[in-house]
This record gives C-alpha cells, structure tokens and sequence, in this order.
C-alpha cells in the first residue's frame, strides 16, 4: 500500500476484501455512496464501514435518466477522489455498463479501478456473468457481487422492479448468490428484492449481504447519500422513509444570499 496521497488506505483499522467478507454475523454493517472527497471524507470520518463509488452517480451527480450512460472515466475520477479521502473505510466501486461484458475486459477494467483507489469492484448480474467472475477471482481481484434488480438493464427490463415474488425466482437468486459465492464473492448486495428472498440469502450465505430495498434481514444496508440527504427531491426512493431537506435548506440559503445583494439585512 502508498500512502494516502497515493489514494490507499493505510490505517491499521481499514476494512478489507478479506475482512469484509469474514463479517460477523449479527454485526451491523453500513455502506454509503460518495462520488467526491468532501463526502466521502465525511462518511469516513462519520464512521461507515464501506464507502461505495456507485454508477448511481450517473443519476444524482451527472444529470443522467439513469445509470446506463456512465463511462469507465467517470468512475476512475471519481474513485480517485474518493480514494484521497478515506482513512478507514473499505472502497468499493462500480463496474459501468459496458465494461466488463467479456472476462477479459472485466480484468483489464477492474484493474484500471484497483489502481484508482478501490478495494474492490462490483459487477451486476448472476450466472450471466460467471465467466468474468471467474476471470476475477483468477486475478485476484476483490468483488462484490450484485443480485435482484440490477439498474444498469433498466432499459431492458422496462423499469425498477422488485425481484423474487415467486418461489421460482427466489431459488434462482439463492443458487445464484451460491455459485458467486463460491466464485469469490466478498459480499453480496441484495437490490429491490423481497425480505423472503433477502432473509433466504442471508441465512444461506457465509458472506455478509448488503441490502437496499430488501427489508431487514440483510446483514448491512447500503445507501445513496444523496437520497438521504434529501439532495435529490425530485426522486425519492420509497425505501427512503425520512431526509434532512438539504435540497429545502440549500434553497433557503440561496434566497438569504439574494435578499442581501438587494440591500437587505447583514
């Protein structure tokens, strides 16, 4: 490991791929996103286990309809920034859409992030994408794998929908979080499915699952900061009960600065 200005992590304390996926069971585990140093200083500061540099940036960052549209560049700045900034926290990142549909320029990509700054790299899909998981673990390259509504086949599957309604589809995605566990795994993250299925996986697995929108069965939770703090009103995710109205706060502020330029009180 560099040091920090190299973007690794050298603290004593840092969680890696290893520990991650050693989690004890029945020990919370918080995972945040963080696109930029400021946040992701804070996060780390704040105490979050995992720091994810998520393709959701495409989104709440970048002005995008969706995921789909987020480049390899922009990962790389983004993990880099991300990576100058944490002290303790485990980085992983995304692997964008496009970047990683044949095992060898899922290598080569996963390492180009690795070299950014992260711990650790996250693919989306199950059995679709056993040879490039394969490729990893032969590289030796940490990942996290990705399970239920996966974001980047929104176009595909003509929306955000919930997986594992049916028996059918929760033994798919049980077998699934097997095999990828097999294939090294160091986590698995459980999106838009059913508690039933989330609380299946999670008794079934020796690695730690991370939830978003899967009840509370998962050993952690990830979410988009953004969406907690209330940064994106125009979408909120119904998974998301309460926000502290930043986006409210920041325009309030705005109009605070306006009534002083027109002469207004100090």
């Amino acid at each position: 490991m560099v040091d920090r200005e190299g973007g690794f992590c050298v603290s004593s304390d840092c969680l890696t791929p290893e520990q991650l996926r050693k989690w004890p069971r029945g020990k919370f585990l918080l995972a945040l996103t963080a696109y930029d140093y400021p946040m992701a200083r804070v996060l780390d500061e704040g105490g979050a286990d995992l720091i994810h540099i998520g393709d959701s940036l495409g989104m709440v960052v970048l002005g995008l309809p969706d995921t789909t549209g987020v480049t390899m560049a922009d990962m790389v700045r983004a993990t880099e920034a991300v990576a100058r900034a944490r002290k303790r926290a485990m980085l992983s990142v995304d692997l964008p859409m496009g970047s990683y549909e044949e095992a060898k320029s899922c290598v080569e990509n996963s390492k180009i992030l690795i070299a950014a700054g992260a711990d650790a790299v996250k693919p989306e899909g199950g059995k679709n994408i056993f040879p490039q998981l394969e490729a990893l673990q032969k590289a030796r390259i940490p990942w996290i794998g990705h399970l239920g509504m996966l974001p980047q086949h929104v176009k595909m599957e003509g929306g955000y929908k919930r997986k594992g309604k049916s028996e059918e589809e929760v033994r798919q995605i049980l077998e699934e979080a097997r095999e990828m566990e097999k294939r090294g795994a160091c986590a698995m993250v459980l999106e838009l499915v059913t508690p039933e299925a989330a609380t299946r996986v999670t008794e079934t697995l020796s690695i730690p699952t991370i939830g978003i929108g899967a009840g509370k069965a998962t050993t952690g939770q990830i979410r988009v900061t953004h969406d907690l703090l209330g940064l994106s009103p125009w979408f909120k995710p119904g998974f998301v009960k309460e926000d502290l109205g930043f986006a409210e706060k920041i325009g309030a502020m705005v109009a605070g600065l306006k009534k002083i330029g027109r002469g207004g009180p100090e």
